[in-house]
């Protein structure tokens, strides 16, 4: 069987350059083009050795020249429409793991897979312990009324709340058919973080930090924590390598690594 030819979109940043090492240890796959708007060379050398791969500021000039069947998406929020545009209409399949990405956006790409036939993954968290901690909190959300999220991140991330903790109080929303309750003191200060489904978020911003989150849910003489922490980027990587696997057999949005994970939905 052949590998599954990769291209890399935002090679330069640190999520990249930790995929392109992952792809170069994967017999399954192979990469063939490298994407970055910070690129200066024309190639791209890889970290095992075996060669180079073309690079390029030039999603178009990748697509035509390298013919991949998967763009992995590890950019900006703002790059992901023209991206997914390019590709669906070059018959690409995406994987994304950008966050910030808008709810109408996301309404949009789903559109667009649908009506190309393209097979796209979007996923909040590639860490298959976070999916675990967000399925875990949404069998919880049934039983506790009352629950906060803190997320802690390195201070370069560009979002505040994370994606991570958007989906997660979303779904356990959707798990228990409505909205948590709001503490009746304290409940709309300024210094008690964003209000999602009754769930207050607070985010953390500091050098130091990775990615973590925390889930707290309370209820009368009893708290429950579910916790993940990263210590590296590469924890990610198997949550992606399953999503190129089997973005290549879809067709259409998947949201979430859950169904590719073969988790209920709480």
């Amino acid at each position: 069987m052949k590998p599954i030819r990769v291209a890399v979109h935002g090679a330069l940043g640190k999520m990249g350059q930790t995929l392109i090492e992952a792809l170069c240890r994967e017999p399954e796959m192979q990469i063939v083009g490298a994407t970055d708007i910070k690129a200066t060379q024309d190639h791209l050398p890889l970290p095992d050795g075996s060669g180079t791969v073309p690079l390029s500021p030039e999603l178009e000039r990748i697509l035509t020249t390298c013919q991949p069947q998967v763009v992995v998406d590890f950019s900006t929020a703002k790059a992901v429409m023209p991206l997914v545009r390019l590709a669906t209409e070059r018959g690409v399949n995406l994987v994304i793991g950008t966050t910030g990405i808008a709810a109408d956006d996301i309404e949009a790409i789903d559109g667009l897979a649908k009506a190309k036939g393209m097979g796209i993954v979007i996923a909040p968290n590639f860490a298959l312990g976070a999916v675990l901690m967000m399925h875990l909190a949404r069998i919880a959300g049934k039983y506790l009324d009352h629950a906060e999220i803190i997320e802690l991140h390195h201070e370069r991330k560009l979002d505040a709340p994370s994606g991570t903790a958007l989906s997660t109080a979303k779904a356990m929303a959707q798990a228990r058919g409505k909205p948590f309750a709001t503490p009746q003191q304290g409940g709309k200060s300024d210094s008690r973080g964003k209000q999602v489904e009754g769930i207050s978020i607070h985010s953390v911003r500091l050098p130091g930090l990775l990615a973590h989150q925390e889930v707290m849910l309370g209820g009368a003489g009893q708290t429950l924590s579910i916790r993940h922490d990263t210590s590296g980027r590469e924890c990610y990587m198997p949550g992606v390598m399953l999503a190129i696997r089997e973005v290549v057999k879809r067709k259409g949005l998947t949201y979430g690594l859950d169904s590719l994970l073969g988790l209920e939905k709480a």
